[in-house]
């Protein structure tokens, strides 16, 4: 006679303490953002930080994060509200000496330098802040776990734990990660995933500006990027971007161009520069700095096989002035014009601006915000700009030059070769 092992009676379960309720009866809880104190950082957050929200801040070492987080919570601890500084890689005395730079020494901010999570959640429940700042996750470790801290299991383990603490207390906790070398945030994707806001700290550390965005936020779009410059006495909030890209142009000089790009929302002119050098390398050299090095061959390609201009025998050089960083296809014309120009020698107009995204079959293509970007040039002086064919919209005082191919464009901008 066969015997079934094992199969008695489910475990008895308590009813659900949820209720499911038809979505118009459910009352929207919606959260409300409180201003940083930071102008771009509440661009970027779409009003400020919401109660009871974690964000995760990642970013290259010595790119100002703790800078940037030090700045945040001093101007919420001027405002009267309790903020914690657990600092993890730097004593109290080094925070301290960068408090006293920032000007953020406020009897609201507590400062402690500390690891074990433990004792971090008795320190949160002893000062009770609205915010904190835990700089970094990779420095935390659970003592009851065996692995050693920054390991897949502590930092999963420690993040899970500060997001329950800031559901519960309504408290806003905000983690510094760092990244990899390919730019991703160290430790296992689940830091994104348990996070309600994902900050993106940006920059080049040859140059002053600093960029920041949102590649995923809860409570509000990802489209808006925040610009600020660091000088000695923190972060300052760039009031003009495209004042700053330009500040340093000289014109008249051949294998320049300005190109009219966006950043999420934000309208930006940006110089970009080109030089074509002879080359005796059975391989020529091909650098970019600040533009996609995948399009900037294909530009090449389309050039010499759509237009007639030979650059295959010579090295290319293309950077965006200023640390800016153009991931735009947008830029495609003005990176070809300029290396147009430059290997002519004949230098675009001062007054010049170009957009447009360059096809394989040598056409202009339109791009998005074409009429925020035209206006941003009309703004800053400049009165004509080479444009896909189909280009409307135009603001008042810009003379707009339509160019169906990247080789009419070309022959616009007077920079074919002869």
């Amino acid at each position: 006679m066969e015997e079934v092992v094992g199969s008695g009676p489910e475990p008895a379960v308590g009813p659900p303490e949820s209720v499911p309720t038809p979505i118009g009866e459910v009352v929207d809880g919606g959260a409300d953002a409180r201003p940083t104190g930071v102008g771009e950082v509440d661009r970027v957050l779409g009003g400020g930080f919401v109660a009871g929200s974690v964000t995760l801040l990642g970013g290259e070492p010595g790119i100002g994060k703790s800078t940037l987080l030090l700045q945040l919570v001093g101007a919420a601890a001027a405002r009267g509200t309790t903020s914690l500084y657990v600092s993890g890689e730097e004593s109290v005395g080094q925070v301290r000496g960068r408090a006293d730079r920032l000007g953020a020494i406020h009897d609201s901010l507590w400062l402690v330098s500390e690891t074990s999570l433990p004792h971090i959640l008795d320190h949160l429940e002893t000062v009770q802040p609205e915010i904190v700042v835990i700089d970094s996750i990779q420095t935390l470790y659970d003592p009851t776990l065996s692995s050693a801290p920054g390991s897949v299991t502590q930092v999963r383990e420690c993040a899970s734990r500060l997001v329950g603490y800031a559901k519960r207390h309504g408290t806003t906790v905000l983690l510094v990660g760092h990244v990899t070398k390919e730019g991703t945030l160290a430790g296992p994707r689940v830091l994104e995933h348990v996070v309600d806001t994902v900050l993106e700290f940006d920059g080049d550390r040859h140059h002053g500006l600093r960029l920041l965005r949102a590649s995923k936020h809860r409570f509000g779009a990802t489209t808006e990027v925040g610009l600020l410059q660091m000088e000695g006495s923190g972060l300052v909030t760039v009031e003009d971007p495209s004042g700053l890209f330009l500040s340093d142009r000289v014109t008249g000089v051949s294998g320049s161009a300005v190109v009219a790009t966006v950043d999420g929302n934000r309208p930006l002119l940006v110089e970009v520069q080109a030089l074509v050098a002879n080359s005796n390398l059975a391989t020529p050299r091909r650098s970019a700095q600040g533009v996609d090095s995948g399009r900037l061959a294909m530009l090449l390609a389309v050039l010499e096989r759509r237009c007639g201009i030979t650059v295959s025998g010579s090295d290319v050089y293309a950077l965006a002035v200023g640390g800016a960083r153009i991931n735009d296809p947008g830029a495609d014309l003005a990176v070809a014009l300029a290396v147009a120009s430059s290997l002519t020698g004949q230098p675009l107009g001062d007054d010049v601006a170009a957009v447009g995204e360059v096809g394989l079959g040598g056409e202009l293509r339109q791009v998005s915000h074409l009429d925020r970007r035209l206006s941003e040039a009309a703004r800053m002086g400049f009165r004509r700009a080479i444009v896909p064919q189909a280009t409307v919209n135009v603001p008042a005082g810009l003379e707009v030059l339509r160019a169906p191919t990247l080789r009419a464009a070309i022959a616009l901008a007077d920079v074919a070769p002869a």
